[in-house]
């Protein structure tokens, strides 16, 4: 195994590097204090999982300790894959980044009752509980092997978390008491209502969206809503107990579109598709306005390339031309690729706004996604009712101030 001397010394360079990175909320400053007390490799299997560019290999901790600690150490930004079913991550220890990012937003404090939901390895439970204290974190893990072994490193690490096993999508939280803060490991597209029940009025959640960010939302005084904003990007774990995924990547989009011919095609003249590769608050807008899209981009000699389609029936392809127009094929009961042309136009036209001008507001009976504020244009998610209408803006009154910090909101 890695020894003490050489883990030391990497644990060193990563927090150099979340330094030079700016990586550290400075208004936080507990979490840098948690992650050094309560360091990530004390909560890694001794199996971690490599992509060698074809499937996920294993590393063992046991016969080679220096790839291992390399896989665990490869970046601030990047996760370790813990777990791998059926060829794909199925538990991960997340980015340190990501994790400071996510308790930043969550903003525990000493005293506060928390609900970490996806125990996982226990790290996110063991950095809650250093900060707000002995007995007052609970955590759900819906994989018994893993909650048993959560359990056995928070003790080891002096740590007192009460770990449950069972389903925190569908049920609340454990033991009925009330909580100050839910922070959730693992990706919902829509916002289970038992976690808002379970939060007092003036608490926070700190979840995944989907597959692209996490958001952290307030509950309001009388417990009947929750509304905040968009935090930051990244890509965590979906839902286990959520239907089990397809293919992915191109082999999706060739699942999807079968053999099928376009039904219609036409040309888009000077239509640049750079930004649908490198532009994430743009990719971040079309997620929003067009939830079920998934889009994939490559390069070729004549520019970027794009492919979408909805998991279903409906795609479409933006082939580029080499003279900067695109053709777009299109096939299936939809026309994705409108869908998408006319969300990026709409996001160009009221200027382009980044991610963090984005929130989400959940009732008992629907939620929605907004730009600018509560009160702006909005896009209903999952299958919930209709967003509602926004109400006319009271006069007088102005745009909210635009975000700073990842914590700004």
């Amino acid at each position: 195994m890695p020894d003490d001397e050489d883990l030391t010394g990497r644990r060193t360079r990563l927090d150099a590097v979340m330094e030079r990175d700016g990586a550290w909320p400075a208004a936080s400053p507990w979490v840098r204090e948690a992650m050094a007390a309560v360091p990530r490799d004390r909560f890694a299997p001794d199996r971690l999982w490599r992509w060698d560019g074809r499937a996920y290999v294993p590393l063992d901790r046991t016969t080679d300790r220096r790839g291992w600690a390399d896989e665990l150490f490869a970046g601030v930004h990047d996760a370790a894959v813990t777990q791998v079913h059926g060829g794909l991550p199925s538990s991960s220890l997340s980015a340190p980044s990501v994790v400071a990012d996510m308790l930043d937003s969550l903003r525990p404090e000493p005293g506060h009752r928390v609900w970490d939901i996806g125990t996982g390895q226990g790290w996110t439970a063991a950095l809650a509980a250093w900060r707000v204290g002995p007995g007052l974190v609970v955590s759900s893990e819906l994989d018994e092997r893993l909650a048993a072994a959560a359990r056995r490193r928070l003790a080891a690490a002096g740590l007192i978390v009460e770990v449950v096993t069972g389903d925190a999508t569908g049920g609340g939280v454990p033991g009925g008491v009330p909580v100050d803060r839910i922070h959730a490991t693992y990706a919902v597209e829509a916002v289970p209502w038992a976690w808002v029940k379970a939060v007092r009025p003036g608490g926070r959640i700190v979840y995944p969206w989907g597959l692209l960010g996490h958001v952290a939302l307030t509950v309001a005084d009388d417990g009947k809503s929750a509304t905040g904003w968009v935090q930051g990007l990244a890509q965590f774990m979906a839902d286990r107990t959520a239907p089990a995924p397809g293919p992915v990547g191109h082999a999706a989009y060739t699942a999807v579109r079968g053999t099928a011919e376009p039904d219609t095609e036409r040309l888009l003249p000077a239509y640049d598709l750079g930004p649908l590769e490198s532009d994430w608050d743009l990719r971040f807008a079309l997620r929003v306005a067009v939830p079920d899209a998934t889009l994939l981009t490559d390069r070729d000699e004549d520019g970027v390339n794009a492919w979408v389609h909805d998991g279903d029936r409906s795609w479409a392809a933006f082939t580029a031309r080499g003279d900067g127009s695109v053709l777009l094929y299109q096939g299936g009961p939809r026309r994705i690729g409108d869908e998408v042309t006319a969300a990026r136009s709409e996001w160009e036209e009221v200027g382009r706004p980044d991610r963090y001008d984005y929130g989400i507001t959940v009732t008992p009976d629907s939620q929605w996604a907004w730009q600018g504020g509560p009160d702006g244009p909005r896009w209903p998610i999952g299958r919930s009712a209709p967003a509602p209408a926004p109400a006319p803006a009271p006069a007088g009154g102005s745009a909210p101030a635009g975000r700073s910090t990842p914590a700004g909101h």
